[in-house]
């Protein structure tokens, strides 16, 4: 895809076995979301990312998945030749990934995916989707990843929040 494109979809993401299955170093927090170590060695060895901006976007996910009922989490990291499919299979790593909408980012190919568990897909459809990716582009292309995530996630749980 060219730059500034972008690929959403939603849908039948099915139930993921359970999160017992999880590498060593991880563990899934209180809220739910899955927090990773990595080991010595392991490249990378420092997010790219700020102390403040990880909070910050831990707090917006945290806020969203409150805010719709959705258990929203971030992937920022290549996708392989069909995004979507690897977006789905990162979401079926999540926790109760049929309650789960996934923001997938490949900085290098500048695609943006949003999947959906079955059970939110009705909420967290095209439109939620592409609501959100709108909301994040301007900061996407100005380099503030971290910001556009952040914005895409305000505007998705608000929208996709139960009436």
């Amino acid at each position: 895809m060219a730059s500034g494109e972008v690929t959403q979809q939603h849908g039948d993401v099915a139930v993921a076995g359970a999160t017992s299955a999880l590498p060593v170093g991880t563990v899934v927090t209180n809220s739910g979301r899955i927090s990773a170590t990595r080991f010595p060695g392991q490249v990378p060895t420092t997010p790219p990312f700020s102390r403040d901006e990880l909070i910050g976007l831990d707090d917006a996910l945290k806020d969203a998945s409150e805010k719709a009922l959705v258990r929203f989490s971030v992937y920022i990291g290549d996708l392989g030749a069909d995004p979507v499919a690897d977006a789905r299979q990162i979401l079926l790593r999540a926790p109760e990934p049929a309650n789960g909408a996934l923001i997938a980012v490949s900085p290098n190919t500048h695609d943006t995916v949003v999947v959906s568990g079955v059970r939110v897909a009705d909420r967290v459809n095209d439109r939620v989707a592409q609501l959100g990716v709108t909301a994040a582009v301007t900061s996407f292309r100005q380099g503030n990843l971290i910001d556009g995530l952040i914005a895409a996630l305000r505007v998705m749980s608000t929208a996709a929040a139960p009436s």
